[in-house]
């Protein structure tokens, strides 16, 4: 018998040898039928069903057995490919677009915002694309009916967002000044990204201008003095309006290398109801959240809730020097159940408190697809509750998953409202950006309650408007109110703001800057205007973490006017990104841009791009185009 047992032994030990030695790593570049790089391509061995996924220049590596294993290749939208590796170490792959199922899923697809709910499943039907921007911008909370990629099941879904009334234009004399909160958020991109990678327009309140444009990185100073950031200004002229100027505001938030950050104190409020299953929720979140605990350090401490018909705890306190713990904690998670959203908050909150650390990072992050549907159903709900948390010192970080049902008008107010900030994740590259390289500014605030003021020199300024931030406008009078919440600014963020400013002089300054009668009550006088070259005055407001009271920035802008094609590369791109949002909302202001236009000025100013996320933006701004003509067609 002991004979056997050896003898089994050393069959096996040669047998995995020889399987081992046919193991190798097969590497390659995926892209489409333009030849531009394809991010976020599943890869899956046949035989070792070892799986990858395509980084942000369409590279993979994976590793393969024997020369008979076959790889098969799969992202929304596109044929899959199946390619046998053979003797191969490096495999190319062109993915086409699947052109007959992209046209039933754009006729059907993102189509026709509505008031009603949409609910059951449909085979068969088309529903033509509507043309008419007032049908589809009337519904407070939109709601979004699409059919789901080829290769997964077909039914109507209920996506919902906040209504967004773009920002129009205001007379520099009357209104000389603006005032608004910063905004970190960079969720709406990922999620456009996910529409068009889906072979869908986005609905237009599912986009955000002042998010698209803060998704990248500006090469903006770091800061110096007693400040947590530096502050850069600069105006051109508008490319898509000749007779206008765009001004752009940046703001770059002090790096913090990571072995010097705080400690942290965080809970995870992860979301395990029944609505959670599909491959792109919980499956990708404990994926995205593996990723987090490797970044963790001893002196980091996690604790994990869960809710589904109930909220409850499943880890207590736990050192990052107990990843394997805290790691075996996730992996038991199961999507099943109702969604108690509100337990799950109040939950968390009280874990967070319960072990609050002074000095540290006390944060929540939730993660979910925003559906609750137990307890605090309305958003005004949710709202009181992170708000009367918000001075408690606890932070929140939001982390949107999945489609069909995704709330995101519910996450954006928990995340605004809890001293927060708010991320889609839709594959793991991005979870990969907010989680890992983004680390110290998702997770770690530097300022809270920032607000910009402008003030525009009426004397040089007929008109302007906000691109964007239409739901972080304030009053002006709250610039100076320290009770007033406001955004937060985390380690190494940038911020952008871009202006569009019709000059005094501009000849269609009409038909933007609307006249009203003369008032028969009181009298008006006309003000006296500086003589200052000054074009505006640039004031900011924040607080350091633990203050109460709010410090001053002011800056001005003064001097001549850029031609478009002298500005920075940052304000080229800015521009670009903030053109290509213009075309995706219909925008009455994107004057005589189209998305070949776009796609060149984005070229011609992404620079280094080392991560490759503006490459990225260009191969959207191509699908967007050819939904956009595929649309027009009919």
């Amino acid at each position: 018998m002991k004979k056997l047992r050896v003898l089994f032994i050393v069959l096996m030990t040669v047998l995995t040898a020889n399987i081992e030695a046919q193991t190798r790593t097969v590497t390659g570049v995926i892209t489409d039928e333009q030849g531009s790089a394809i991010p976020g391509v599943s890869i899956i061995s046949r035989i070792t069903n070892q799986s990858a996924i395509s980084d942000v220049h369409g590279k993979y590596a994976i590793k393969v057995s024997g020369n008979n294993d076959v790889l098969r290749f799969a992202f929304i939208g596109m044929k899959a490919v199946e390619v046998k590796v053979e003797y191969k170490s490096k495999v190319d792959v062109t993915m086409e677009a699947d052109v007959c199922e992209m046209e039933e899923v754009v006729v059907v697809g993102y189509g026709v915002q509505r008031k009603m709910s949409i609910s059951g499943a449909v085979s068969g039907v088309k529903i033509r694309g509507n043309k008419s921007r007032k049908r589809r911008d009337k519904a407070q909370n939109s709601q979004v009916a699409y059919l789901s990629p080829p290769n997964y099941v077909h039914e109507c879904s209920n996506e919902n967002y906040a209504t967004i009334s773009e920002n129009g234009y205001k007379e520099a004399v009357k209104q000389p000044l603006s005032t608004f909160s910063v905004d970190v958020d960079r969720a709406s991109y990922a999620n456009v990204r996910r529409f068009l990678n889906n072979g869908q327009l986005p609905p237009h309140d599912a986009v955000r201008i002042e998010e698209m444009i803060n998704y990248f990185d500006y090469d903006y100073r770091e800061p110096d003095g007693d400040h947590p950031f530096g502050v850069k200004s600069e105006m051109a002229e508008c490319p898509w309006n000749d007779e206008h100027y765009l001004l752009k505001v940046g703001l770059k938030g002090q790096e913090i290398d990571k072995d010097n950050l705080p400690p942290s104190n965080l809970v995870f409020l992860i979301d395990v109801s029944g609505s959670m299953s599909s491959y792109n929720k919980l499956p990708l979140l404990k994926s995205s959240f593996r990723l987090l605990v490797n970044e963790l350090r001893p002196e980091d401490y996690v604790s994990m809730v869960v809710y589904a018909g109930a909220a409850g705890v499943v880890l207590e306190p736990t050192s990052g020097e107990n990843k394997q713990e805290i790691l075996a904690a996730l992996d038991k998670l199961e999507s099943g159940g109702s969604t108690a959203g509100g337990a799950g908050l109040k939950r968390a909150y009280e874990l967070a408190k319960k072990n609050y650390q002074k000095h540290a990072n006390n944060r929540i992050i939730l993660a979910t697809d925003g559906d609750f549907n137990v307890g605090f159903r309305s958003n005004e709900a949710m709202e009181d509750l992170v708000a009367k948390e918000r001075d408690s010192g606890i932070y929140m970080t939001v982390l949107g998953f999945g489609m069909g049902n995704y709330k995101d008008d519910r996450m954006e107010v928990i995340a605004n409202k809890g001293n927060g900030n708010y991320a889609y994740i839709d594959n793991l590259q991005e979870a990969q950006k907010i989680l890992v390289s983004e680390f110290g500014g998702t997770l770690f605030t530097i300022a809270k309650d920032v607000k910009f003021q402008i003030e525009f020199n009426p004397a040089k300024v007929l008109g302007y408007r906000l691109i964007g931030y239409e739901n972080r406008l304030l009053n002006d009078e709250d610039f100076n109110d320290d009770s007033k919440d406001a955004g937060e600014i985390g380690a190494g963020h940038t911020v952008t703001a871009l202006y569009e400013i019709i000059p005094v002089g501009a000849r269609d300054g009409k038909k933007w800057v609307k006249k009203v009668d003369k008032l028969k009550y009181q009298q008006t006088h006309e003000p006296k205007l500086s003589l200052s070259d000054e074009w505006l005055t640039l004031k900011l407001r924040y607080k350091k973490p633990d203050a109460k009271e709010s410090v001053l920035i002011t800056q001005t802008l003064k001097g001549k006017m850029k031609t478009y094609k002298n500005a920075s590369e940052d304000f080229r791109f800015a521009a670009s990104v903030a053109g290509f949002g213009m075309l995706l909302r219909e925008s009455p202001y994107m004057g005589d841009i189209n998305y070949k236009r776009i796609s060149d000025m984005a070229s011609l100013s992404k620079g280094k791009d080392e991560e490759g996320y503006k490459a990225e933006m260009l191969r959207l701004i191509n699908i967007a185009e050819s939904l956009n003509a595929s649309m027009a067609s009919r």
